[in-house]
């Protein structure tokens, strides 16, 4: 995915101060539209569970431009299991690690984890490198429909008010990230 187009560096200053402000973003990663906010604004996250009518219980996925842009969020690891986790990244591979105790239920739902990875979409990383930290990112779509995977397709599920979409191609015939839980390994959505 490294041939892809850049966005341009006003838009992702653009993005990056909307997000500061507050504002929900819809963006491309590898295989879907992800919609994302400011994981430290309440406000912020209780407008994009609403909007995606999202119960809170489920809990989101924090990226990062790399692995120190997560490590604030995280509890310890054992250093075998960091090592396999951070070879898994950049990619489509979300893993389960034990968030830190301040972290917020609107982020971690009931789990006492939090959901984390580093993209392997080059503009889903320059967002959070732009954005200065991890940025939330859940698919650009209510509960239970498919996931937008073109900027129409977002303005089409989710509408356009309020919310800043940047344009970009995903890779329609990879599907959304696994989900592996780092202490188990075990593999929980393929």
């Amino acid at each position: 995915m490294s041939n892809l187009p850049r966005i341009a560096p006003w838009r992702l200053r653009l993005a990056a101060h909307w997000l500061r402000k507050g504002g929900l973003v819809a963006y491309p990663t590898e295989a879907v539209y992800g919609l994302g906010c400011d994981p430290t604004d309440v406000q912020a996250l209780t407008r994009l569970l609403a909007l995606k009518q999202r119960p809170w219980r489920k809990g989101l996925i924090l990226i990062g431009a790399d692995a120190a842009q997560l490590y604030p969020w995280l509890g310890p690891l054992d250093e075998a299991r960091e090592r396999r986790v951070l070879a898994s990244w950049p990619g489509p591979v979300t893993w389960l690690w034990p968030a830190q105790p301040w972290v917020s239920p609107l982020l971690r739902g009931e789990h006492r984890s939090l959901a984390v990875r580093v993209p392997g979409h080059p503009q889903a990383r320059a967002l959070c490198a732009a954005f200065g930290g991890a940025i939330v990112s859940t698919s650009a779509n209510r509960a239970g429909q498919h996931p937008a995977r073109s900027a129409l397709d977002v303005r089409r599920k989710l509408g356009s008010r309020g919310l800043l979409i940047i344009g970009g191609p995903v890779n329609r015939q990879s599907r959304p990230s696994r989900i592996m839980d780092t202490h188990s390994g075990h593999l929980l959505r393929e």
